[in-house]
């Protein structure tokens, strides 16, 4: 009953997905729940005041992302059971993908505070539909480790029979895909898409050894996905 009571007094926060790239992807929903709130929880407002900007959406702003988000949650949560109405935004994607929002989430749910997640825009769905490979079970590994526990992870990942997916960045993908070759194989089946609905955006495929090669010619730049055929077990 109490829980009920403090549903009913207290405010809503929403998780809002922005486009990943072109700005056409922002869905109708989503800008009305941005225009609707009282305040909009931004990654980085610099970045989100581009986006706000181009739709009309004139809200106050306030500054949410992995520096400071162990500091802010508390105040947030105050606020919100006082009633305000609230919307949580990355730079780009869904939030709490590899992006602030877990933290802020948890604690909601912990205080019966209603979290309402819109669908929408993210870059795994997208690269792992137009890799080829299957996308009926996957596992999502968000960042590897960059430095402590990377090959570790590699090697505990190599024999995983669902289709792999992580992001990268363009400053480690040959180091990331080479070091792979150790642990898979030269010969197990990649797709690395980078820019996803941009301009530039470019899905290569191929085998490790191929697009390791492709990618030492040809720089990669922006934001990258990569899906990584599951391991199949050798059949005698």
């Amino acid at each position: 009953m109490q829980e009920e009571n403090l549903m009913e007094s207290a405010g809503k926060l929403y998780i809002v997905p922005t486009p990943v790239g072109n700005l056409d992807d922002m869905t109708l929903r989503g800008i009305k729940v941005l225009n609707d709130v009282d305040v909009i929880l931004a990654e980085d407002t610099r970045t989100s005041g581009v986006l706000l900007k181009h739709f009309d959406i004139s809200k106050p702003m306030q500054s949410h992302h992995m520096h400071n988000e162990h500091k802010t949650v508390s105040p947030l949560i105050s606020r919100l059971k006082a009633g305000e109405n609230m919307a949580l935004i990355s730079d780009a994607g869904t939030p709490g993908i590899s992006d602030p929002g877990f933290l802020l989430v948890r604690e909601c749910v912990k205080e019966a505070i209603h979290v309402e997640c819109l669908p929408g825009a993210t870059a795994l769905i997208p690269a792992l539909v137009v890799s080829g490979l299957p996308c009926d079970r996957f596992l999502f590994e968000g960042f590897l480790p960059p430095k402590k526990g990377r090959k570790t992870k590699m090697e505990s990942l190599a024999k995983e029979e669902r289709t792999l997916v992580f992001y990268e960045s363009p400053y480690r993908l040959v180091k990331t895909l080479t070091q792979l070759i150790e642990f898979m194989g030269a010969e197990r089946k990649v797709s690395v898409s980078r820019e996803i609905s941009k301009l530039h955006e470019e899905t290569v495929r191929g085998t490790l050894a191929e697009v390791v090669s492709y990618f030492t010619q040809n720089e990669p730049r922006g934001e990258i996905v990569v899906v990584i055929e599951g391991y199949i077990q050798s059949k005698k």
